[in-house]
């Protein structure tokens, strides 16, 4: 008696839900409508977005704040072009990501065949150039353990499989296809070696104020509370990269960020500083302000998991290569307390600078009546929304209120920039509000940004994804517009019309609001102490405000001709 078969699709959609995977995200279509009906029938949930791009940035989102394993299922030729931008995006963000994508069948074409096939994509190099290891699933027989491989390169970050039409509906023997289990990856934090320990401390131990700059990595690694500790006994400042922001929060001697995102009140710590701990941080250009924003010739320690890290982007006199936690843990050992008096940068007169120390101070407000100076409306959002929050944040101008808006610490945070365009922070807030949701995520973009996303408005709704959705809206393509002026050129291609965008968010189920002055948004604050739907707020900003890392942009570009 022959075996059962059963259609190979049903087998992928049981494999995946047997991984423990709750949720899918996509965009439906015909080839893998089949793989998303199956999945949605086992009770996998599939969040069905407007655009390929948000499906795989939602899955992004959701495996960033989640920790768990995003799928994004959309389909080929077309489908998987327009996706190939999120697709960067989530390689180049390092989250734990599978992106399966349909395909064209696996068959030699018939001669005077039917055609031409309008949707042929040939996915696999165009996958491979953009970097993300891709799989293809080239038999029925053997696609089960294609998907195990791809689930296991995602412990490296974004991986793909490309699902033929035809292998999908292949049918197989269910006993005799069953995969291997995925094995996960064991991570053993690893200490340096002694000898670079011994290098750092003795370069330490001859700097009297030393500046702790830990970045994401250090967080990660769940080195906080010990790079505090170490910060108390050298008596040392503390500061963060952008994406380990309010890392420290709380701490009397926490700078904020050190770079293009940095204050006046850290500055002046910052600027003391003799000698730079620099713990699982890339200290690129925004952090380092090309270079300007470290104190000049001092030495800097730098402490990454991975030697090619270090020195990268900037110099190192020291490589400590080792998991941060341990690293630390080692320099603690070796490093006497300081005394009170061997303690310059802790001195009352800093003290007191930081305590009083307002981030009002930080700017001259630019606000004028009809629109808002974005940092003046950071601040107010600040003391306005939920402090159990998440904040994820889009590419471009809007970015100098980012300093301004505090969260709970940096798994709160999620930046949408790492492909360096704009338009990935929409679907990204919605997957990571899909990951978190014990807190109130935040969604802050430009109006350029929100144009070429307003769809998912209605996925949203649809989907009943909490979120708060704030359009600084200049009525420009800002950075464009200040790129322009920075070299005396016109900027009238790169301003538009002032739209309001409320009344189309409230049609999509939104409550909506337009906001022009910080009245008017303080107003709005029995919404946004509690919201209990999705809010949008379209808040019109001052296209005269100029993110600082845009200026270092132009400044770093006339140096070099």
């Amino acid at each position: 008696m022959a075996n059962a078969t059963t259609p190979t699709y049903e087998l992928l959609a049981a494999d995946i839900k047997n991984l423990g995977v709750e949720c899918v995200f996509g965009l439906i279509s015909d080839d893998t409508a089949q793989l998303i009906t199956a999945l949605d029938s086992m009770g996998v949930q599939f969040y069905n977005a407007r655009h390929e791009n948000n499906a795989i940035t939602m899955a992004e989102g959701y495996a960033a704040a989640s920790g768990r394993l995003g799928i994004a299922i959309i389909g080929r030729g077309p489908a998987t072009a327009n996706g190939i931008h999120g697709a960067t995006y989530a390689q180049r963000a390092g989250s734990k990501v599978l992106l399966i994508f349909g395909h064209g069948a696996i068959a030699p074409a018939a001669a005077n065949g039917i055609g031409p096939d309008r949707k042929s994509f040939d996915a696999l190099p165009v996958l491979l150039g953009a970097g993300i290891r891709t799989f293809m699933a080239y038999a029925s027989s053997s696609a089960r353990d294609t998907l195990m491989r791809a689930v296991a390169a995602t412990q490296q970050g974004t991986a793909a499989l490309l699902l033929p039409t035809n292998v999908q509906l292949g049918r197989v023997d269910p006993s005799a296809t069953e995969p291997a289990p995925v094995v996960e990856a064991a991570y053993t934090p690893a200490p340096a070696r002694e000898g670079s320990i011994q290098a750092a401390v003795s370069i330490l131990e001859n700097c009297r104020k030393p500046l702790i700059l830990a970045g994401v990595g250090a967080y990660q690694a769940g080195a906080r509370d010990a790079i505090i500790r170490l910060a108390d006994q050298l008596g040392a400042a503390l500061a963060t990269t952008m994406k380990a922001k309010d890392m420290f929060s709380g701490h009397p001697f926490d700078c904020g960020i050190v770079g293009s995102f940095s204050n006046a009140g850290g500055r002046r710590l910052i600027e003391q500083a003799d000698c730079i701990l620099a713990i699982g941080a890339a200290l690129n250009q925004q952090t380092t302000s090309y270079g300007t924003a470290l104190p000049p010739g001092i030495p800097l320690i730098h402490v990454d998991n991975a030697r090619d890290h270090i020195g990268r982007w900037y110099h190192a006199d020291v490589a400590v290569v080792g998991d941060a936690g341990v690293v630390v843990e080692q320099l603690l050992s070796a490093l006497p307390a300081r005394a009170a008096q061997d303690m310059p940068l802790r001195c009352e007169e800093n003290a007191r600078w930081l305590a009083d120390f307002d981030m009002a101070d930080d700017f001259q407000a630019m606000n004028t009546p009809r629109t808002m100076d974005h940092r003046s409306l950071g601040l107010e959002l600040d003391r306005l929304l939920p402090a159990n929050r998440n904040l994820v944040w889009d590419n471009g101008n809007m970015m100098v209120a980012l300093p301004y808006i505090s969260v709970p610490g940096p798994a709160h945070l999620k930046s949408a920039s790492d492909f360096a365009s704009i338009g990935m922070a929409f679907g990204t807030a919605m997957g990571f509000a899909v990951g978190s949701p014990q807190c109130t995520t935040v969604l802050l973009l430009g109006d350029g940004s929100f144009l070429m996303t307003m769809s998912e408005l209605e996925t949203v709704a649809r989907e009943g994804i909490p979120l708060v959705v704030v359009v600084m809206n200049d009525c420009a393509y800002g950075a464009e517009v200040h790129f322009l002026r920075e070299r005396d050129m016109p900027v009238q291609l790169t301003e538009f019309p002032d739209i309001d965008y409320a009344p189309v968010a409230e049609a999509f189920g939104f409550e909506a609001a337009t906001v022009r002055t910080l009245e008017e948004l303080r107003d709005l604050a029995p919404l946004l102490a509690d919201p209990q739907g999705p809010v949008f707020l379209d808040c019109k900003v001052n296209s005269s405000v100029v993110a600082p890392f845009l200026l270092e942009n132009a400044e770093f570009a006339r140096k070099r001709g």
